[in-house]
């Protein structure tokens, strides 16, 4: 088919797609296909097979239980291998795998080459372990992922479900979240820097003008500011900051509106960076601190009148969220603002997506299992009793700030192969690159929920002058309807 009716764009702000980078994946599934098939399928079996077919009920159960799994499995898998692609509208080049990767590995070159495309999670893991090479730029070659790779759920992403993913999310132990954020977050201050740069935030910032490529610096500035807007912050004002990270918020609060700003981190060395930054900016050690402790820990004796999370709920796990959005209807005041920022996926999901997410659990974020759709979240705020004033999605925002991350790392690339190795640089290259795309054209995104207690008296009308997304700017005065 033509490709005359998809579009490329051309923004400053961001990395724009080539019109290949534009194409769409497989996201063939039937929640009720698969349903009939996990009823019939031990049915049919119980029917023919000796000794089981003379059973009764309870045999059926049996084999239903004995079956379910993998009729699960091959059904994920058979849709993931030979499902369409939700739209051809983009044509693909149909070029050889050769024209975009190496193949170092001699047992893989026998059997990816030519136009044989080569199952994603294998290609990532091979690329970790230099059995294989990009062509050229990494995010460059990803953009045209879809003419060599394939999004096959594959048996290794299967035995990770099962063994690994599955049981985190059921078990999500305080213990557990502690040794995965300590072991991810503590690495090093200058690993993180080499991609996040002197403000040292690892959450998306904002573009305000899509006809500029603002720094990075400039991105999350602007992020810095909407947040403290959407929260009214006053001198006046307690500030909880769930997640704090290097502390940055903490300090640009508590330095610009005079507020006492309180930071959680799990990150030892996070408290340490946050602690000195909010020395070195001035403020006073009774205004604004870093606690080194897991939200479960923070000290219920204190209300506080603003709180913040921005991109830490991923970690506390779907089994964990209601109880920890509990916890912080519990710390907030009743009159309080509550800005939440929170990661997450499109329902209407492509295999891309689930095989993306999964690499993001494996080896960036673990334990983060909570990355929802906006649905999902806004269920369980609701549910917690909170009540939503406004939500921003920011996914083309995350791309922009991850492509300012990605320049980064590839600058520093000799910094961080000398102290951390290859494999380090080429896991974090792959993940800013993916990134990169992924929250671009939706995959991903990221939702910023302002919210407040659903009380009768909570005063709604003193929220107006900072609801910012109903205050539009016209271009020219409208001509008025008589």
């Amino acid at each position: 088919m033509s490709s005359s009716s998809v579009r490329v764009t051309n923004y400053p702000a961001i990395k724009n797609a080539p019109l290949i980078g534009l194409a769409e994946g497989n996201g063939s599934f039937n929640n009720y296909h698969l349903a009939a098939l996990v009823v019939v399928i031990p049915y049919i079996l119980k029917s023919f097979l000796p000794i089981v077919k003379y059973g009764g009920f309870k045999t059926y159960l049996f084999m239903f239980l004995l079956t379910g799994a993998p009729t699960a499995v091959g059904y994920w898998a058979f849709n993931s291998i030979y499902g369409a692609r939700r739209n051809e509208k983009v044509a693909l080049p149909g070029k050889d795998i050769e024209e975009y990767i190496t193949i170092n590995d001699p047992e893989l070159k026998k059997v990816y080459k030519g136009k044989e495309k080569m199952p994603m999670q294998l290609f990532h893991d091979s690329y970790f372990d230099g059995k294989v090479d990009f062509n050229g730029d990494v995010l460059d070659i990803l953009e045209q992922r879809h003419d060599w790779a394939k999004m096959n759920f594959t048996l290794e992403l299967f035995k990770y479900v099962f063994t690994v993913f599955l049981p985190e999310v059921i078990v999500h132990s305080q213990s557990q979240d502690e040794e995965q954020v300590r072991g991810h977050y503590d690495r090093g201050d200058d690993f993180y820097e080499w991609f996040l740069g002197p403000r040292m935030i690892y959450t998306s910032g904002v573009v305000l003008d899509l006809d500029v490529e603002e720094s990075l610096e400039q991105l999350q500035d602007n992020k810095l500011a909407i947040v403290c807007s959407k929260l009214d912050l006053k001198p006046t004002d307690k500030l909880l900051d769930i997640g704090c990270g290097w502390g940055t918020l903490v300090a640009y609060a508590a330095k610009n509106f005079g507020c006492d700003a309180t930071g959680v981190t799990l990150a030892k060395n996070q408290t340490k960076f946050g602690t000195d930054r909010i020395a070195e900016n001035g403020v006073s050690a009774d205004k604004a601190r870093i606690l080194c402790c897991d939200y479960r820990e923070i000290p219920t004796g204190t209300k506080y009148d603003k709180i913040v999370s921005l991109e830490m709920a991923e970690h506390v796990g779907v089994r964990r969220y209601s109880q920890f959005l509990a916890e912080v209807y519990d710390l907030l005041e009743d009159d309080g603002v509550f800005v939440f920022q929170v990661a997450g996926i499109r329902p209407s999901w492509q295999y891309e997506d689930l095989i993306w997410g999964l690499f993001m659990n494996k080896y960036i974020f673990p334990g983060a299992d909570a990355s929802c759709s906006l649905g999902w979240v806004i269920n369980k705020l609701e549910g917690a009793g909170f009540e939503i004033k406004n939500v921003d999605v920011l996914g083309v925002h995350y791309s922009a700030t991850i492509y300012r991350w990605y320049k980064n790392w590839v600058s520093n690339k000799e910094k961080v192969i000398a102290k951390y190795g290859d494999r380090w640089y080429r896991v974090w290259v792959f993940f800013l690159a993916y990134s990169t795309i992924t929250s671009r054209q939706g995959g991903a995104s990221v939702f910023q929920i302002t919210m407040h207690k659903n009380l009768n008296a909570y005063h709604r009308i003193q929220g107006v002058p900072n609801h910012a997304s109903i205050h539009v700017k016209l271009d020219k005065e409208p001509s008025l309807v008589e």
